[in-house]
C-alpha cells in the first residue's frame, strides 16, 4: 500500500487541546499538514494553535457530548479548509468507580464521548474522506480496549467498542481510498486520570487519592506518542500499540486470554497505591 503523504492535506484531531491530541497535532503540523483543532477547552485549542506555524489552523470549540454540534463540524471544517483527509478520533474522558457505584446515566455520559461521537464523526465525514485520493481514519483506543481492569466497566466497554467498530470500519473500507488504524495507548502523561469524573455513589476523597497515585504510572509523552500516531498513519498501519506497557499487557493478554486479570490485579493495585 502506498504511504500516506502529509502536505497539501488537511487532518481533524478531537481533543486537540492537551494530551495525546495535542502530540499527533503538533507532529501532523511538522509533516506540512493542515489541521482543524477540535475540543472543549478553547483556551486550551489557542494555545496550541499559537504553537503551530507554517501551516494552516482553525479552531472548533465544542463538546462531544452536543450531538448537534458534532453534526455540524464537517461543514465548519469544509468551510475553512475546503476538504479532509485525516480523522483522528482522540478525545475522551474517564470515569472512575465500581459499576455498582455507577448510574447509567454516568455510565452514558462516558459513552456518550467515548464511543459515540466517535461513530458520529466517522459517519459525518467519511464522505469527505472519500473524496480524496488519500484518506485516513485514526481512532485512539486505549490498552484499556485490549483488557480490562477492574473499576474500568465504563471505559473498557466504550474503548472495546471502538476498536471492534474500527477493525470492522477497516474490512468494510479494504480496498478504498481510506484507511483505518485503530491505536492502544498505555501509560501515557495527560491529564485523563487527574481529571476523571468521580462517581456520585463512590468515596470521593478516597477515588481522588488512587487516580493521583495512579496518574503517577503514566509516564510516556504525549508528544512521543503523537509522533509514533503519525509515523503509522504514513505507514498506513491497521494497528498501534504505544508505550512499553501497553506491549506488554497485550502479550499477557494474548497468552491469557481469560485469566489475565489474576496476574495483572497485582500490579493495578499497586498502581493504585
Amino acid at each position: 500500500m502506498r504511504r500516506f503523504e502529509f502536505a497539501g492535506t488537511t487532518a481533524v484531531v478531537t481533543g486537540a487541546a492537551s494530551g495525546i491530541g495535542r502530540g499527533t497535532a503538533l507532529a501532523l503540523a511538522a509533516r506540512g499538514c493542515a489541521l482543524a483543532l477540535v475540543d472543549r477547552d478553547a483556551a486550551g485549542l489557542a494555545r496550541v494553535a499559537h504553537t503551530i506555524s507554517g501551516v494552516r489552523v482553525s479552531t472548533h470549540t465544542l463538546d462531544l457530548a452536543d450531538a448537534a454540534a458534532v453534526a455540524a463540524l464537517p461543514a465548519a471544517v469544509v468551510a475553512a479548509h475546503g476538504g479532509v483527509a485525516v480523522l483522528v478520533n482522540c478525545a475522551g474522558v474517564a470515569l472512575a468507580g465500581t459499576f455498582s457505584e455507577l448510574t447509567l446515566d454516568e455510565f452514558d455520559w462516558l459513552f456518550t464521548i467515548n464511543f459515540h461521537a466517535p461513530v458520529a464523526l466517522t459517519k459525518s465525514f467519511l464522505p469527505l474522506l472519500a473524496q480524496q485520493p488519500q484518506a485516513q481514519i485514526v481512532n485512539i483506543s486505549s490498552i484499556f480496549g485490549i483488557i480490562a481492569p477492574a473499576t474500568q466497566t465504563a471505559y473498557a466497554a466504550a474503548k472495546f467498542a471502538l476498536r471492534g467498530f474500527s477493525e470492522a470500519l477497516r474490512h468494510e473500507l479494504a480496498g478504498s481510498n481510506i484507511s483505518v488504524t485503530v491505536v492502544h495507548p498505555g501509560g501515557i502523561a495527560t491529564n485523563i486520570a487527574t481529571g476523571a469524573r468521580i462517581a456520585a455513589a463512590a468515596d470521593a476523597a478516597a477515588t481522588r487519592l488512587a487516580l493521583v497515585e495512579f496518574n503517577r504510572s503514566l509516564v510516556l509523552s504525549p508528544e512521543l506518542a503523537g509522533a509514533q500516531i503519525v509515523a503509522a498513519i504514513h505507514r498506513r498501519q491497521p494497528r498501534l500499540l504505544v508505550g512499553r506497557d501497553a506491549h506488554l499487557l497485550a502479550a499477557i493478554q494474548r497468552v491469557l486470554p481469560v485469566h489475565y486479570w489474576a496476574v495483572l490485579r497485582v500490579l493495578y493495585a499497586r498502581a493504585l497505591r
